[in-house]
């Protein structure tokens, strides 16, 4: 077999979709079998633009990013590109169509000639597991060896659970995920007290990708709102979210949105909820109507931003502050009420008093 030169050494991983989900783990793997990981640059107006080009209108915006980071990546002169199928994270959890077909999908409008790897992992089917997967991914730069792809593996969940360590404690995607790949560990420790909380529930490619979310963490800190996200929160938490709103899990970024949703919509010390989704989904659809449904049921303000190429960021400010604006009011009116009550209450046991007295 022809020995691979080190500049054919190198992988493209497109900044969008998995990319927010798994890249600490294909980092650390990558990296282990001496496999450079080149990664797009951060999404632009361009890079959506470019994207859009080159799909069907009705393609929901993910997708049109995703096709503009493979165009990005090969403009950086990478000629192999990670484009991974993933069916199936367990057992008959299915991701959607456009996931679980994008190398197809990429064949097809990417008309420049490049290499994609388009390993497959399909928990729900037999022999495409995630070894089989990860044989897949490795197998055009001549790595065969299943002892170094295991190994290899292992420094890839190294740096996955330190990331999902500090991703957990507040801290932002893009310094959890340098703090990983240096292999470091440092907790957030933010002390500061904020009179508004919310969770922003959101698929981790619609949250973390700044220009998709118009830096709705940033906009939130500037209204001195508090953000949690479902990344907070732990799997039994998540799967206990999902049961309490009476859903079932079936989509694979399921408890990024229902989990979240059926877990902050019963923690008192949540204000709201917003919610960011592609428009045109159609597992984000579902989804939305049942935290709409669980919403009324546990009498929780909800804001819904649906999202594509045309958003605009002054429409999707405005939207924020008003959503946080209701709440402040809200909260206050609920401060001033229970002051009115135990004011009442108080003078009512004076009252009683001075009659007993008098008595």
């Amino acid at each position: 077999m022809q020995t691979e030169t080190k500049n054919d050494m190198q992988i493209g991983i497109p900044r969008a979709m998995s990319y927010y989900n798994y890249f600490p783990f294909w980092y650390g793997f990558f990296e282990a079998l001496g496999i450079k990981t080149v990664i797009s640059d951060k999404t632009t107006k361009q890079t959506m633009s470019q994207g859009s080009a080159l799909v069907v209108s009705e393609t929901c915006l993910p997708i049109k990013v995703y096709v503009g980071h493979i165009l990005n990546l090969l403009d950086k002169g990478v000629d192999k590109i990670f484009v991974p199928s993933i069916q199936s994270i367990d057992h008959k959890i299915y991701n959607c169509s456009k996931i679980r077909g994008l190398p197809d999908l990429i064949r097809n409008v990417v008309k420049r000639k490049f290499t994609i790897i388009d390993a497959t992992l399909d928990k729900s089917a037999k022999n495409q597991g995630l070894y089989e997967f990860l044989k897949e991914a490795v197998a055009p730069f001549g790595i065969t060896d299943e002892k170094k792809i295991k190994l290899a593996s292992k420094e890839g969940w190294k740096v996955m659970n330190n990331f999902k360590i500090m991703l957990n404690s507040g801290m932002s995607f893009e310094k959890a995920l340098s703090n990983a790949k240096k292999g470091q560990v440092v907790i957030a420790n933010n002390q500061k007290s904020y009179p508004i909380t919310v969770a922003v529930l959101a698929h981790s490619y619609n949250l973390y990708d700044d220009r998709v979310s118009m830096k709705i963490f940033d906009k939130l800190e500037k209204l001195d709102v508090k953000a949690y996200t479902s990344e907070q929160l732990s799997i039994e938490q998540l799967q206990e979210g999902i049961s309490s709103i009476g859903s079932k899990l079936y989509w694979a970024n399921e408890y990024e949105m229902t989990g979240g949703a059926g877990h902050y919509l019963q923690d008192n010390n949540i204000d709201g909820i917003i919610t960011i989704n592609a428009f045109g989904c159609g597992p984000d659809s579902i989804m939305i109507e049942r935290i709409s449904r669980a919403a009324r049921k546990f009498n929780k303000p909800v804001l819904h931003l649906s999202i594509d190429e045309q958003t605009g960021e002054a429409g999707f400010i405005t939207r924020i502050e008003a959503f946080t604006d209701m709440l402040f009011r809200k909260k206050r009116a609920s401060i001033i009420n229970k002051i009115d009550i135990n004011e009442n209450a108080q003078r009512y046991e004076s009252g009683v008093r001075k009659e007993s007295q008098h008595r």
